[in-house]
């Protein structure tokens, strides 16, 4: 995986990984432990929500002290302001629930892309024409992979990524509908496993994570 920065090199890391662990602790000293299990299992592409206490300076932290293969983003960001915040303190990606046009500008001036969450076509493809690098479908739990086989029929050209929903059952259905990415939220980093410390659960989560994307990625190339 490179380990150039600029955002064209970062949403390829993101595709080639093909899994963002969206983490959200009640415990910020875990963050760590968690990201290293998620490298373990194969996961190196980690969106810390801003929901997360001080996660402005954990992001600063793991940036400063995880290894170049690691790609560390911030995710829940609202505004240009925090946007600006996060990637002064080494964010390589921002991700948003909602649409904002003022967050993608933000992120373009630092040559760091945006994911803005979006949910009907419409917003999905203004999102698009604004400058967003990939477009979060959020939340995708009422929407379902045919969603993205439907939408991909007139918009080929725009990257999806769903967040919210995915499952270690359904990760590869979203990967064969169209998905460049999946976000995992819960279904990946169990807060229970992280509050016992097992963290080898949140490996053995990853691995199926990327075991379910490398298998659908295999079925499409085999079509």
């Amino acid at each position: 995986m490179s380990a150039t920065h600029g955002r064209t090199h970062i949403v390829r890391d993101i595709e080639d990984i093909g899994v963002v662990a969206v983490i959200r602790l009640n415990d910020a000293r875990q963050l760590r432990s968690v990201a290293e299990a998620l490298a373990e299992g194969g996961i190196r592409a980690i969106e810390v929500t801003m929901t997360v206490p001080g996660a402005v300076a954990l992001i600063e932290e793991l940036a400063a002290s995880l290894t170049n293969d690691f790609v560390i983003g911030a995710g829940t960001v609202l505004d240009p302001e925090t946007a600006r915040q996060v990637i002064l303190g080494g964010a390589k990606f921002v991700v948003s629930p909602i649409f904002k046009a003022s967050l993608i500008e933000m992120g373009h001036r630092y040559d760091v892309p945006v994911m803005p969450g979006c949910f009907s076509p419409t917003e999905i493809l203004s999102a698009w024409e604004a400058g967003a690098d990939v477009v979060k479908v959020f939340p995708a739990t009422v929407l379902g992979p045919s969603f993205f086989k439907d939408l991909r029929a007139p918009l080929p050209q725009v990257r999806l990524m769903p967040t919210g929903g995915v499952t270690r059952e359904n990760a590869g259905d979203w990967i064969r509908a169209g998905a460049v990415a999946i976000g995992a939220g819960t279904a990946l980093v169990d807060s229970k496993a992280v509050a016992e410390r097992r963290f080898e659960v949140i490996t053995a989560n990853a691995r199926h994570f990327i075991e379910a994307v490398q298998r659908a990625r295999g079925s499409e190339t085999g079509r």
